[in-house]
């Protein structure tokens, strides 16, 4: 199922369009803090769909009947970029854990990449929601290479990807891999550039938010 929200008109609407604006987007916090509300949005969602149970909670003048969820989630963002989205999310998870992979692209002289996975640490999953936040879904192979590697931890009951940006293309692939899971995008755009790049996209969003990097 791909959830997007950007198609029923919100606030959403304008964060995204500040993501996108090159006259916005020199104000580095400002960017964050956008990606973080997407990040916060998309939890609210997500906690709808959770299974809760039962449970009396104590009050100064007696017991209340709740109801709780029946597990906290685990998070789970990839190094840099996905930072200010998965940080929104846990703004509103405040008890989950979190898991942390490390990957990125790799440039070749001649325009191609490849994708390097250096480093994940997880939580057992088996029977949890995990939260997976990708700023942006491009062709979708660093997120399935994350996806791959996560699953070594255990089988969530429920999978959810978090994207501010994503592409027709990547969606697809990503489907085409895990056909159960749920998508979260705040907006889709349909072209893909030769190298990777989506159009119109909104640039390098690890760099937006923490400022340009040297690669050797």
């Amino acid at each position: 199922m791909v959830h997007h929200l950007a198609k029923n008109n919100s606030l959403v609407n304008e964060w995204v369009n500040d993501l996108r604006n090159v006259e916005v987007q020199t104000q580095r916090m400002r960017f964050r803090r956008n990606m973080e509300r997407i990040g916060e949005v998309c939890a609210y969602e997500i906690s709808k769909t959770m299974p809760y149970e039962a449970a009396e909670i104590n009050t100064p003048l007696g017991i209340y009947n709740a109801q709780t969820l029946s597990h906290q989630p685990v998070i789970a963002t990839i190094f840099r970029a996905g930072f200010p989205l998965f940080q929104g999310m846990l703004n509103f998870f405040d008890k989950a854990d979190c898991a942390f992979v490390a990957a990125y692209r790799k440039h070749n002289q001649d325009g191609s990449f490849n994708i390097n996975q250096e480093y994940v640490t997880c939580p057992d999953l088996s029977g949890r929601t995990l939260i997976i936040a990708d700023p942006m879904l491009a062709t979708g192979a660093s997120l399935i290479m994350a996806l791959d590697e996560l699953f070594e931890y255990g089988q969530p009951a429920a999978v959810h990807v978090v994207v501010a940006i994503a592409c027709t293309e990547g969606i697809e692939n990503l489907i085409q891999k895990y056909p159960d899971f749920t998508i979260w995008a705040a907006d889709i755009d349909d072209e893909l550039t030769a190298k990777g790049y989506i159009v119109p996209g909104l640039g390098d969003a690890g760099d937006l938010s923490f400022g340009s990097k040297m690669q050797f």
